[in-house]
């Protein structure tokens, strides 16, 4: 399956997603708390996927989204949304977001979105 670096502050969220990505096959290489780290573990890392949470302390997810798109316009990246991001949605979008899943994680939801971006 797929090499998956997952970005978010909340260690229950890394933890939950960490779980039904492991549970579907898939490899974690790394979780990082915060969008530099994510940026800096992109560079050395390259995964096949990343999962990105919006808001995070540092660098937040569309400023580490931007990073990770110029260096590498093939990046993969979706983003974790909370309710009411509606306008970062859109704005994540424009910087490249491959796809988005929704607080709270639906696991079956999840996989199904991984799995499409990994395949386009």
């Amino acid at each position: 399956m797929a090499n998956i670096m997952i970005v978010d502050d909340s260690r229950t969220s890394r933890k939950i997603l960490r779980e039904i990505l492991e549970n579907a096959g898939h490899n974690i290489v790394a979780e990082c708390v915060n969008g530099e780290e994510g940026y800096l573990q992109y560079k050395e890392l390259r995964p096949d996927l990343v999962t990105m949470d919006i808001t995070m302390p540092k660098l937040d997810g569309l400023e580490a989204l931007q990073l990770i798109r110029k260096l590498d316009g093939d990046a993969k990246v979706v983003m974790i949304t909370a309710a009411g991001q509606r306008e970062k949605m859109v704005r994540a979008i424009k910087c490249g977001a491959a796809e988005f899943i929704s607080k709270p994680y639906e696991s079956q939801e999840v996989q199904n979105i991984i799995e499409k971006v990994l395949e386009s």
